[in-house]
């Protein structure tokens, strides 16, 4: 699933027309950017939510054959957020010819070539429920995991009081990237409704006794492009083949 439908206001003015997932980088949208990366590891199957100049997205995709890829929409009248959003969309993974095989979430304005196999076998091996990509960087929110690195709580910036949901002799606090594996069962678990972001979830969830687990991704290139500054540096990455295009 790519997550696409946000506002983009930390874009602004890049997004005052278009929708986030339609900002250029090197002549690429965001969005292609994402797919094209998806597809080189052998993703096909994919569900987009949009909310934010919605029937853009859907002109974009149908004028370019949905890039060679089997796509579907998740249309949201209202911002349902990174929880509320992925289970609108169930259906789509429930679905499958094999529906209990976990599935990968991408946010549209992330640039990286963290290694998807090498992340889905973790989450085998650890037989986690989700597995979020993570790095030891400067974020405003960190996620907090113990010496397993399982998920044990959250914490505001660098000294803010931490929120832990399940006790821990070691807790290592570690950025979030945008991009986690899932195991379908937790449509079973997701007792929210409507509009929820899904940290929060998980929280829940580890505190309820299920393991989410990190996947250390510090060894490959990660880029946030939620703003002008981000993006103007990831076409500078990739102008530089500091980033290589798929």
């Amino acid at each position: 699933m790519v997550l696409a439908a946000g506002l983009g206001t930390r874009l602004q003015p890049l997004t005052a027309d278009r929708p986030k997932a339609l900002v250029e980088i090197a002549g690429h949208s965001l969005l292609e950017l994402t797919l094209a990366r998806l597809k080189s590891c052998g993703i096909v199957d994919v569900i987009i939510n949009t909310h934010h100049f919605a029937d853009q997205v859907a002109s974009y995709l149908s004028a370019r054959n949905n890039f060679g890829m089997h796509i579907e929409i998740s249309r949201e009248e209202i911002l349902l957020d990174t929880g509320g959003g992925l289970k609108q969309a169930a259906h789509f993974f429930l679905a499958r010819k094999n529906p209990d095989e976990p599935f990968l979430v991408h946010n549209v304005d992330v640039l990286s070539d963290i290694d998807f196999e090498s992340m889905l076998r973790h989450h085998r091996d650890s037989g986690a429920l989700a597995t979020l990509a993570v790095q030891d960087r400067a974020t405003s929110r960190y996620l907090l995991f113990d010496e397993q690195e399982r998920l044990c709580g959250r914490r505001p910036g660098t000294d803010g009081p931490p929120e832990l949901v399940r006790p821990a002799r070691e807790l290592r606090a570690r950025a979030f990237s945008g991009i986690h594996i899932i195991s379908p069962r937790i449509f079973d678990l997701m007792h929210e409704k409507a509009v929820f972001s899904i940290i929060p979830a998980y929280l829940r969830l580890a505190a309820a006794g299920e393991t989410i687990v990190a996947f250390p991704a510090d060894q490959y290139y990660w880029r946030d492009l939620g703003r002008p500054q981000q993006i103007a540096a990831a076409s500078h990455d990739i102008e530089g083949e500091i980033y290589r295009l798929m």
